[in-house]
């Protein structure tokens, strides 16, 4: 089938990861994955919730897309003064893999709070928003070191995301919004900077999928992030 961007099925769409988008933050990005925008900031506090042993730090998340992010304006979740479902299972994803990256011994007794803002949405918004909120937490653990306040870097390896799928039978990679709206089954795979699998999140939405599509999706998705690592080393330079 011929894609509606004219790309090749195994094809990502155009990546741009700008570093330093937000002057204020420890560390931030914006990043572009096609027509998907995503703004991810890193917070630095030094302080951990209760939950987290003496000694040790904390990486977590928060998502959320702007009322005009779709083709259609949504409210935002403070309007409804709870978290839609969808961003409060998101930003849980985002924090799951960015805790994936960190030794949180070498973190110390600190907080990095990573906000991913969707200024667009075109598909990948999760996945766009892992890849991305790991460049500014990278950011924000070099200017903690930078700073002196870390001795050690905390990060023991990359993480990125992306989604792959079957629409009309074929595989595809990095869908976007049409494509992800009618696909027969829908992946998203966060992978660290060795290959391993931090999560997968796959979905039959139109049919059933058999375990070697699921792996076919799964090689289709570690070829993606693979490429997709090399924006995010190249927004880490210097």
């Amino acid at each position: 089938m011929a894609r509606i961007d004219g790309r090749a099925w195994d094809q990502l769409r155009p990546i741009e990861i700008t570093p330093g988008f937000n002057k204020f933050a420890e560390g931030s990005c914006l990043i572009r994955c096609g027509n998907t925008m995503v703004l991810c900031t890193a917070s630095v506090e030094e302080k951990t919730p209760p939950h987290v042993p003496e000694g040790e730090g904390w990486v977590t998340a928060e998502y959320s897309m702007l009322p005009r992010a779709n083709r259609e304006r949504s409210k935002r979740d403070i309007a409804k003064l709870k978290l839609s479902p969808r961003s409060a299972e998101i930003q849980r994803l985002v924090g799951r893999a960015l805790r994936a990256a960190v030794d949180m011994k070498k973190l110390g007794e600190r907080t990095i709070n990573i906000d991913c803002d969707v200024l667009q949405g075109d598909g990948g918004t999760r996945t766009a928003s892992v890849t991305g909120g790991y460049v500014a937490l990278a950011l924000a653990v070099k200017k903690l070191m930078a700073d002196g306040l870390l001795a050690e870097n905390p990060i023991i390896t990359p993480v990125a995301a992306i989604s792959a799928g079957i629409v009309e039978d074929q595989l595809l990679l990095d869908l976007c919004y049409e494509e992800d709206s009618s696909a027969q089954v829908d992946l998203n795979c966060v992978m660290t900077g060795e290959g391993g699998i931090v999560e997968l999140q796959g979905t039959g939405e139109g049919r059933a999928f058999t375990v070697q599509e699921q792996r076919d999706l799964v090689d289709l998705c570690a070829k993606g992030i693979r490429e997709v690592m090399t924006f995010q080393a190249k927004a880490l330079e210097g």
